[in-house]
Formats: C-alpha cells, sequence, structure tokens
C-alpha cells in the first residue's frame, strides 16, 4: 500500500549507455553489411547481427555491475568468442574460397566489447574506439594500397622514429644537465624527432603529390613547429631531389610559408601576452610577413604551374630519390649544433653585459624566436622598456631570418639559393623602411 502511494518506480536503467551501445554496434555493422552485400555472401553477422553484440556486451555489463559478478561479463565474452569462431567454421566449410580473414569475426568481438565498455561508464572512450573501428574496416582499400607502397627503407624509418619517441624520449630528464641551464635533454631529444618526422612526412607527401605541390604546404604547416627546421630540411632537400632546378619555385613556396609563419606567431605571442606592445611590432612584422607571404604566394603559382606543364607533357621532374631522406644521424647532428647555439646564448651575455637586451635578443635569434618573444613581452610592461622590448624582438626575428638563409646558402643547391637571397633582401628592406620611418 505505502509503494502504490509513493507513486510509481522509476526504472534504474543507464539509457544513454545502452543507447550508445547500439549505436557503436549499427556503425561497424553497416560497414560489415556492405561488404556483404558486395561479396554477395551471408557471411557471419550484418548489422542486425553486430547490433545484438554490442546488446549483448552492454547487457552483461550492466549484470556485472550490478550483482557486482564480474564473472557474468566473462562468461558471456566466451560465450560470444565460441559464437562467433563456430560460425567462421561453418561459413568457411560452405564457401568455395579456400581462405578468408578474420576480420568480420575479430570485428564481431570488438563490438561486444565496446558495448561493454559503454556500461562501465567509459561512453566517451567507447563512441571514439567504435568510430576508429568503423574507419579502419572502411578504409580497407586505401590501408593495403599505403601499406603495399611501403618499401623496407620506410618502414625501417618509421620502427625508428617510434622508437626515438615512445622509447628513448621518455627515459630522458626533463630539466637542464648543465651549469648554465642551456641543455635540456628531453627537448632536444624533441628537436632531433621533430626534424626525423618533418623528413618522413615530407618523403611521403611527395610520393603522394609531387615534391611541386607538397613541398608548399609542408613549409606552411611546418612552421607552425618550427621555421628553423623547415629551412634546414628543406635546404636538404634541394641536395637530395632528382632535379633540383625543378623543384627550386616549390622549395623556394614552402620555405617562405614558414617563414611567414614565424612574423605571425611572433605577432600572435606577444599580443597573448602583452597587447599593448604588440602595436609597436605590427609595422615592421606585418610589413615583412606581407612580403614574405606574397613571394611564397608567387612561388607557389610558379611551381603548380610547373607541375600542370609537367604533367601534360609526361614529364617526371617531380620523381623523388628511391631512398627514403629519413635520417636519425642527420638529426642528431643539427641537434648537437643547437646545443653549442644555446650555450653560446646563456654564457656569452655573462662576459658582455653592457650590451643589453639587444646582444641577447640577437644571440637568442640564432635558435628560435619563441622564447625571446615570450621574454620581451613581458618585459615591456613598462612603458619606458616597451620601445626596447620590440626592437629587441625584431632583432631577433632578423637574426633568425640570416640564420636560416645561412642554413639555405651552406646546404642549399640548384636555384633556392638565388631565390632565397633575394626573398630575404626584400624581406629585410620591407622591415627596415618601416622602423625607420
Amino acid at each position: 500500500m505505502r509503494m502504490m502511494c509513493a507513486g510509481p518506480m522509476k526504472p534504474d536503467l543507464p539509457i544513454l549507455p545502452f543507447a550508445i551501445a547500439l549505436f557503436i554496434g549499427a556503425l561497424i555493422g553497416l560497414d560489415r553489411e556492405r561488404r556483404k552485400v558486395e561479396a554477395g555472401s551471408t557471411g557471419v553477422g550484418g548489422i542486425r547481427t553486430f547490433i545484438l553484440f554490442a546488446m549483448s556486451g552492454a547487457i552483461s555489463a550492466w549484470l556485472a555491475v550490478k550483482l557486482s559478478t564480474p564473472w557474468i561479463f566473462l562468461t558471456a565474452a566466451i560465450c560470444v568468442t565460441i559464437i562467433v569462431m563456430t560460425g567462421h567454421a561453418v561459413y568457411s566449410m560452405r564457401n568455395e574460397e579456400a581462405a578468408r580473414g578474420l576480420t568480420t569475426e575479430i570485428a564481431a568481438f570488438v563490438t561486444f566489447l565496446l558495448g561493454g565498455l559503454a556500461l562501465f561508464g567509459q561512453q566517451t572512450l567507447a563512441v571514439a574506439l567504435g568510430i576508429a573501428a568503423s574507419a579502419i574496416l572502411s578504409y580497407k582499400k586505401p590501408i593495403h594500397g599505403a601499406i603495399g607502397r611501403l618499401g623496407e627503407d620506410d618502414v625501417h624509418a618509421m620502427l625508428k622514429l617510434l622508437m626515438a619517441t615512445f622509447i628513448v624520449l621518455p627515459v630522458l630528464p626533463n630539466h637542464p644537465v648543465d651549469p648554465w641551464g642551456a641543455l635540456n635533454p628531453y627537448k632536444m631529444w624533441w628537436i632531433v624527432i621533430l626534424i626525423s618526422a618533418m623528413s618522413l612526412i615530407g618523403y611521403i607527401a611527395s610520393r603522394r603529390l609531387g615534391e611541386r605541390r607538397a613541398l608548399p604546404l609542408i613549409g606552411l604547416f611546418g612552421g607552425i613547429a618550427s621555421s628553423t627546421v623547415v629551412s634546414l630540411e628543406f635546404s636538404k632537400r634541394s641536395r637530395e631531389a632528382v632535379q633540383p632546378g625543378a623543384v627550386a619555385d616549390a622549395l623556394t613556396s614552402g620555405l617562405l610559408f614558414s617563414w611567414w609563419v614565424m612574423f605571425l606567431r611572433i605577432i600572435l605571442i606577444v599580443a597573448a601576452i602583452n597587447a599593448a606592445l604588440v602595436w609597436r611590432l605590427v609595422p615592421p612584422m606585418a610589413a615583412m610577413g606581407c612580403v614574405t607571404l606574397a613571394l611564397a604566394l608567387i612561388f607557389y603559382r610558379r611551381a603548380s604551374r610547373h607541375a600542370f606543364a609537367a604533367a601534360a607533357s609526361g614529364e617526371t621532374a617531380d620523381a623523388m630519390p628511391l631512398k627514403n631522406p629519413f635520417s636519425l644521424t642527420a638529426a642528431i647532428k643539427f641537434a648537437a649544433l643547437f646545443a653549442v647555439i644555446l650555450l653560446v646564448v646563456k654564457i656569452v651575455p655573462q662576459f658582455f653585459k653592457s650590451q643589453g637586451m639587444y646582444l641577447v635578443a640577437a644571440l637568442a635569434g640564432l635558435t628560435d624566436v619563441d622564447a625571446i618573444s615570450v621574454s620581451m613581452a613581458g618585459y615591456g610592461n613598462v612603458p619606458q622598456q616597451a620601445s626596447v622590448a620590440a626592437l629587441s624582438i625584431v632583432i631577433a626575428a632578423v637574426t633568425n631570418t640570416f640564420v636560416k638563409l645561412g642554413f639555405v646558402i651552406a646546404l642549399g643547391r640548384g636555384g633556392i639559393k638565388p631565390r632565397m637571397i633575394l626573398a630575404t633582401i626584400l624581406i629585410l628592406v620591407a622591415g627596415a623602411a618601416t622602423i625607420l620611418a
């Protein structure tokens, strides 16, 4: 009687997790249903079967939590495995094909686990993994095609990069190990990884799109990480290209795009820290940035026209050397050079203190402009120091530009050298004009 007076009982059912489990089953099952129709066979299961697999995982997980008995879920997993493998054996005996893969069977078991994961309180992870599983199943041909194009050198390069990232990097100390506080092994190894990754990604993109189309894009996105690294990598690339003159416009465009990102990044960093100081930087940075972007677009259009003309005439000027340019050794050598420069940046100001901020900015620009931009943005909070801070950032940017041009002159080959020398002159003239105006 009391229960009736208290009103109807609300069912304690996690509706949303069950709905997510059913969605995952339908998502993965949709691809399996499509594959089954394309193959013209009954198969082990289609969309309805996969929805039921996800539902069984969700129900068994809910019961396991509700009754505090994990054996319910484990027993259900064993039963699903037996059902799936039995279906596979029966279908294999009836099918004329000599051999079949286990993709559908494994997908069924994964669907069961994801259904359970949604009920164990990990709905976001379950959805993400379900989408990933569906993508892996759907992109069968592109994945197989990409793997088929990989050579032994490509696989070895990827393994080296993975080892450098996930085995070596985690064990390195993330603090300075020298008396001057300049050398951080963790950050130095990140430079090695960045250079190596850019080399590998650039190689793969060039094989896919052709050098003339890929290099400008690589430079644009690579500049977000480090325009200095892009300059080093592209300078080396000009020596490794089959016909360096044929891709000079594309290399120049990629370099200038990365330099333009540097100027843009300086403005954004300073604006985030000290909005008042950014207005002192806008004239020189905007002038240099606009000239850089205009030149990058000009060389990009030239590279695109040459690429289309080469394709129409059947030329193979975009062909890359067969050897993968990935090299951990070369990256380590550059990181060592970078470490020497860092030491110089830390030590020299201690002996030349009278030169002040401008010397520090010039030395900092030998490696990167982000650190000095952050420091000077804070230093420029005092109105009397704002002009010194702004000019220091400009000096660092100009120094960094000369360093990158030095990489091109020392390591570059072919038409990239005169193009970048001319571009640098125009960029610096534009910056000087705004400062002296």
